[in-house]
């Protein structure tokens, strides 16, 4: 009995692969607005009503893809990562690696950084890989002896209450002052990204290799690296 149910599970978990590689086929076709339940069951020779046994909605489907490639980019990032090397060159293998990942799979990047797909709303599942990235751009700042914040205007009411629920939210010690200059990196880590497989930098930083190093260089100063 426990060899049938193991051999059961096996083809569950080899049939829910296909399902979810046809899916990423059809991702590079049609975008994820135009996913299919009902094509990728085609294109596998399935009734409808088998495939939704697996993924009972698109929505279904549209997440697990949204995991597994936060996952994805998020483990592209902690390889890349090198605990042993100085912190300024940890966070530029963190930066370098998350780029090379999303240059490999750009149509899995543009499901997690793109446009809103229309109608679908993520839920809670998503959060903590989506914070894979950030967490090991993280890591190498609390390793780190930060040079201390450019003085300016105080944080408004707002904006400290938000540095604090991130701050409560990662469980690090890390100042409110500190954990907004991660954002400010950590967003233009992936606007940088976006602009260069969207094709925004044509005709001024294209191709981007030198640009991309440069930025990644000017926010490890905003954040404080030595």
């Amino acid at each position: 009995m426990p060899a049938s149910k193991t051999a059961r599970e096996r083809a569950r978990a080899e049939l829910t692969r296909e399902i979810k590689d046809e899916a990423r086929r059809q991702l590079a076709e049609v975008g994820a607005h135009g996913l299919s339940l009902r094509a990728v069951a085609r294109e596998l020779g399935m009734v409808s009503s088998a495939l939704y046994r697996y993924f009972p909605s698109r929505d279904h489907l549209l997440t697990e893809l949204i995991i597994d490639a936060y996952n994805e980019v998020g483990e592209a990032a902690e390889r890349a990562d090198a605990p042993s090397a100085p912190p300024r060159d940890r966070w530029l293998r963190i930066w370098t690696g998350t780029r090379d990942w999303a240059k490999r799979n750009p149509h899995e990047y543009a499901l997690i950084y793109g446009s809103p797909v229309p109608g679908y709303r993520a839920p809670q599942d998503t959060i903590t890989p989506a914070g894979r990235v950030p967490r090991a751009l993280l890591r190498v700042m609390e390793a780190a002896d930060l040079a201390p914040a450019s003085p300016g205007p105080p944080l408004s009411g707002e904006l400290a209450e938000q540095a604090r629920r991130i701050q409560a939210a990662l469980d690090t010690s890390l100042s409110e002052a500190d954990l907004l200059r991660l954002v400010t990196a950590w967003t233009h880590l992936f606007g940088a990204i976006s602009f260069e497989l969207f094709g925004q930098y044509a005709r001024t930083a294209d191709p981007a290799d030198a640009y991309f190093a440069y930025s990644a260089g000017q926010f490890a100063d905003l954040v404080g690296l030595p």
